[in-house]
C-alpha cells in the first residue's frame, strides 16, 4: 500500500485517498468533512471552498489538520501491520549446529513466490530453523544464526508487535474453541483488517478452502464443528487472501487432510515466501529448493532437479490414487484392484 506524504494528502482528491486507505473516511467525518460530499475535491480545494467564519467556528488550521491527517493514516497503518509487508526476500546468514559446528554456507537468500522445503529427521531442528524466521533471529537464539529481511536487518517492531507480524505459521494442529460460525469467524477478521469489500472476501476464502478440503462445509457451519483436514483448509485460504504476512512457514501438514498441491498453489498465487517443513516427498520435491537439516544445523541445500521433477510426477500419480482409495473409504465403498 502506497504512503502518502503530507503534500500528497493536501492535493490528491480525496475518492484517491479513500481507495488507498479506506478508514481514513473516519477521519475525515471526525473532523466535520463529508468524504462523499467532498469525495472529488482536493483537500486544499476543500480549504479554500470554506469561509475564514466557518475554519475560526470549528477551529480548522489546515496545516495541523494535514499533519494529523499524516499521522492518522501512518498509526492505523501501523496497527494494521500495513506499512511494512513489501518483502521481497528473506536471508539467512549462518549460526551453528547443536554441536556448535558452524553451518558451512555464507547466506542463503528466498525470494517472493518461491517455495522452499525444509527436510531432515524428527527432532533435527527444522522447527527450529522455523522460529528463527518467524523472529527475525539476530543472533540471539539457540542456533546463533541472524534473518535479514530485503538484505537488511529487519526493525524491531517486526520482531515484538503482535499487529506486525511479517510470519504466519500454519501447523497440523488446528483447533477452534470459538464459538462462532465460519461466515461469522471470517468477518471478525476481515473486520479487524478494515476490509471494505469483506462479503467477497469471504466468499472467496470459502469456495478456496472447499477446493483444499476433502469434505466441503458452508459458511454456517460451526467452526468448532469442522474436521482437522476441513479446519488447516480454512486457515491455509484465510492466510493466503486475508492475512498479510508476505512469509508463510508451513510445519508438517502432510496428515493435513487436504489438497497440498492446490495449497501451495494458492499461497505463491497471493505472493508469499513460502517455507514448509515436511518429510512428505511430494511436498519436499515441489519446492524450489530443500533445506537439509542435521544435528539442529543447516547441513546442506538441494536444487531441486530435473530427474527428480519427473520422479515428483510419478509419486503424484501413486499420491492421486491413494487419495481417491481413501475418499473410496470414506464414502463406504469397497476397494477393488
Amino acid at each position: 500500500m502506497p504512503v502518502l506524504t503530507e503534500i500528497d494528502l493536501l492535493h490528491e482528491k480525496i475518492d484517491i485517498i479513500l481507495n488507498s486507505y479506506p478508514f481514513a473516511a473516519t477521519f475525515l467525518t471526525n473532523n466535520g468533512i463529508d468524504p462523499v460530499k467532498y469525495n472529488d475535491s482536493t483537500m486544499d480545494e476543500y480549504f479554500k471552498s470554506i469561509s475564514s467564519e466557518h475554519m475560526e467556528d470549528n477551529a480548522i488550521d489546515p496545516e495541523h489538520l494535514i499533519e494529523q491527517f499524516a499521522e492518522f493514516i501512518k498509526q492505523m497503518l501501523s496497527f494494521l501491520g500495513e506499512d511494512n509487508k513489501v518483502v521481497e526476500s528473506i536471508t539467512i546468514l549462518p549460526g551453528h549446529d547443536k554441536s556448535g559446528k558452524d553451518e558451512d554456507f555464507t547466506e542463503f537468500v528466498i525470494q517472493k513466490n518461491e517455495i522452499v522445503s525444509i527436510v531432515g529427521p524428527t527432532g533435527s531442528g527444522k522447527s527450529r530453523l522455523l522460529g528463527d524466521i518467524e523472529w527475525a533471529a539476530q543472533n540471539d537464539t539457540p542456533t546463533g544464526r541472524s534473518i535479514l529481511i530485503n538484505g537488511k536487518t529487519p526493525d524491531k517492531k517486526w520482531r515484538y508487535s503482535s499487529s506486525e507480524k511479517l510470519v504466519a505459521q500454519l501447523s497440523q494442529n488446528m483447533n477452534f474453541v470459538m464459538d462462532m460460525s465460519v461466515y461469522e469467524f471470517l468477518e471478525l477478521h476481515a473486520e479487524s483488517r478494515m476490509v471494505t469489500d469483506s462479503e467477497t472476501i469471504i466468499k472467496k476464502i470459502i469456495e478456496e478452502a472447499n477446493k483444499l478440503a476433502g469434505e466441503k462445509f458452508d459458511p454456517n457451519t460451526p467452526i468448532t464443528a469442522l474436521s482437522g483436514g476441513q479446519s488447516r483448509a480454512l486457515m491455509i485460504a484465510d492466510t493466503a487472501i486475508l492475512s498479510k504476512s508476505p512469509i508463510i512457514l508451513i510445519d508438517e501438514i502432510e496428515n493435513a487432510g487436504i489438497d497440498r498441491k492446490k495449497a501451495l498453489k494458492l499461497l505463491i498465487a497471493e505472493e508469499k515466501i513460502v517455507l514448509m517443513a515436511t518429510h512428505d516427498p511430494v511436498l519436499a520435491l515441489m519446492g524450489n529448493r530443500r533445506i537439509v537439516i542435521k544435528n539442529g544445523g543447516i547441513d546442506k541445500v538441494i536444487e531441486t532437479t530435473e530427474e527428480e521433477k519427473e520422479i515428483l510426477s510419478e509419486i503424484e500419480e501413486l499420491d492421486r490414487k491413494v487419495q481417491e482409495m481413501r475418499e473410496k473409504l470414506r464414502n463406504g465403498e469397497k476397494l477393488t484392484s
